[in-house]
């Protein structure tokens, strides 16, 4: 199962972050590899907001979709998303987001394993490289907000 860790520190308040994160039907927009999104359910609770939503990923012909659930936990300032159907066996990330005086700290870490072994290889090979490049994506569009 491939799992990484990314922090990065972004010239934005930490709550315009962390609103941009949970904005998921704009990640088609200026994520890579991700061509569409849809929100099913949002619901604000006390401490927490709970969001149901599909993300449709890949490069084709591997094109698929997956539903998640994504958990914003307002009182830790934290993000996280586990799935609930698709093709991953296992999904598991989150989001921290720490104001600094000129900067927010976002720690970002993913753990994932897809259901086809065939995929799951190629993707263990590729998954830093594409973190990273979504890790960027996410900056640089957080930049420009």
């Amino acid at each position: 199962m491939p799992k990484a860790s990314v922090t990065r520190q972004i010239a934005r308040e930490k709550q315009k972050l962390i609103d941009f994160v949970l904005d998921i039907e704009k990640y088609p927009e200026f994520i890579p590899f991700c061509i569409d999104s849809k929100v099913y359910e949002k619901n604000e609770k006390n401490n927490e907001i709970a969001i149901i939503a599909d993300l449709t990923i890949g490069k084709k012909p591997f094109v698929d979709t997956y539903k998640s659930d994504v958990r914003y936990k307002k009182k830790d300032d934290t993000i996280h998303v586990t799935n609930i159907g698709g093709p991953l066996k296992h999904l598991e990330n989150n989001w921290k987001f720490i104001q600094k005086e000129n900067f927010t700290e976002v720690h970002f870490d993913v753990d994932f394993e897809i259901k086809n072994k065939f995929l799951d290889m190629i993707m263990t090979k590729s998954f830093e490289y594409g973190l990273n490049k979504i890790a960027d994506a996410f900056q640089e569009r957080a930049e420009k907000i």
